[in-house]
């Protein structure tokens, strides 16, 4: 209530005190003031100590966009002439700053994401790391990947690991203006680089640009990297091996994408079903990605890159062939229908990366063939196996007159018979004897000498089934 109604009412300074929650002293300077017919006195503006640099500060906060300290601008005030503390000039850069704000805030509204629509992409580092950071802005679905470089087809790999991963294709990738996406600009028209419309056209969506300097206008996905670097990178560096790293952030991705997300109250993943059937399909076909690199299959159905080797099919033996690295893996791709037929880890100079399938299985071990050539090794080894067996076996028992002993034990033959003789030489070769005087002492020995098994399986014989007796029959009768 007014000071005067109160006074008119109660008729009373210390009534009218009470009322109006004042002190009596003040309700008589105020009837006394009104009854002369007088008005407040007017008071002098006060006088600050800043006031001479005022129009300096104003100056500086607007040219700057209101983003300079008040440290960085006191040494220009303290050369124009302010004289008075920092912190009493903090306070003026604080209050010109909200002016500031004040005046030129964009009155902005919030987002409102429609199903299968946006997805939102960006870039971090942290710690020489770059991490690739993309959110599905409607069910808020998050993807997350390492790299060692923010290049054009890293960025483009990763996009379509993305589309990979989501299942399918949003209509429109939002993106902040990337030297690697962003082939110029005209009339603040960004125009994307050839490479980025062609994995656009690809997969059928529509590359869209923010605004220059305007994070807030995709801050879906700059709260997504700085919330990966917070509880993905830092309790986790540092990460020595990226293929380790990668596998984290998908953990990571599958944890965060599984539990309630604050904004939406609900879980991504679940939403992720709903969205996806909005998503338009993944093609039939694996994008080429990356400057494609061309070389000729030798033959040992292998081509080099990088100082190795690296093997693809032998049905491309003295074709053309193109290869493109993609997150430490070499695709050779076939030239003019884009099928990738092989994929390497890299390896260092000077190794080799050989799969078996591509020859038809494993590697078979060495085998060294026995090709009689004089007539005695002929008329040998026409005894059979047995006979070439015999000459592997000495050769590498280190028998240096097996050349000379093929003649004797041919003519043993004649002596004891072929049968007897190749039962000599199965015996010299399951005893380890290389020698023509073995062989004829085993023929002398004749064919009573034992023969060596090895033990074999567990005997199991069937006991025949005999009649039982009672317990009963056993006691012992009543004694009379």
């Amino acid at each position: 209530m007014d000071i005067i109604s109160a006074y008119r009412e109660v008729g009373t300074y210390r009534g009218a005190a009470q009322i109006t929650g004042t002190t009596p002293k003040t309700v008589k300077r105020v009837i006394d003031r009104h009854e002369a017919g007088g008005s407040a006195p007017v008071r002098a503006p006060r006088v600050h100590n800043y006031d001479d640099v005022a129009e300096l500060v104003a100056a500086r906060v607007d040219k700057t966009a209101g983003r300079i300290s008040a440290k960085r601008l006191l040494p220009a005030a303290r050369a124009a002439g302010y004289e008075g503390s920092s912190r009493n000039f903090r306070r003026l850069v604080a209050a010109q700053k909200l002016v500031w704000r004040n005046d030129n805030h964009r009155g902005r509204r919030p987002a409102v994401w429609s199903p299968g629509e946006h997805l939102v992409i960006d870039w971090g580092v942290l710690g020489g790391l770059h991490v690739f950071c993309a959110v599905l802005a409607w069910c808020r679905v998050r993807f997350v990947r390492f790299a060692t470089d923010e290049r054009a087809e890293t960025t483009l790999a990763m996009l379509a690991e993305c589309f990979e991963v989501l299942g399918g294709v949003p209509g429109v990738v939002l993106a902040d203006r990337m030297g690697c996406l962003k082939g110029g600009v005209v009339a603040n028209q960004v125009v994307p680089t050839p490479q980025y419309l062609r994995l656009a056209t690809h997969y059928g969506f529509r590359p869209d640009f923010c605004e220059a300097n305007d994070p807030q206008s995709k801050g879906i996905v700059e709260n997504l990297v700085g919330y990966a670097k917070r509880d993905l990178i830092v309790p986790q560096a540092p990460f020595t091996d990226l293929a380790a790293a990668n596998e984290q952030a998908a953990a990571w991705c599958g944890e965060v994408n599984g539990v309630i997300h604050s904004e939406i109250c609900a879980v991504p993943a679940e939403q992720l079903a709903i969205e996806r059937e909005l998503l338009a399909p993944l093609p039939s076909l694996r994008p080429s990605i990356g400057r494609v690199v061309t070389r000729k299959v030798d033959r040992l159905s292998c081509v080099r890159f990088g100082s190795a080797r690296y093997s693809v099919p032998t049905r491309l033996i003295g074709e053309q062939v193109g290869l493109r690295t993609d997150d430490g893996r070499l695709l050779v791709v076939v030239t003019g229908t884009g099928q990738v037929v092989a994929e390497h880890t890299l390896v260092a100079p000077g190794e080799a990366a050989v799969r078996d399938e591509h020859y038809g299985g494993p590697r078979p071990a060495p085998r060294r063939a026995v090709r009689p050539k004089t007539a005695a090794e002929k008329e040998f080894c026409a005894l059979g196996p047995v006979a070439e067996a015999f000459i592997t076996g000495a050769a590498a028992a280190g028998n240096t007159r097996l050349g000379s002993e093929l003649a004797q034990l041919s003519g043993l033959a004649a002596a004891h018979g072929t049968e007897a003789l190749l039962a000599a030489l199965e015996r010299a070769v399951a005893f380890g004897r290389w020698r023509a005087g073995d062989v004829r002492s085993i023929l002398a020995a004749g064919a009573g000498v034992a023969r060596p098994r090895q033990a074999g399986d567990a005997l199991v014989i069937e006991l025949p089934v005999v009649p039982t007796r009672p317990l009963s029959d056993y006691a012992i009768g009543e004694l009379s």
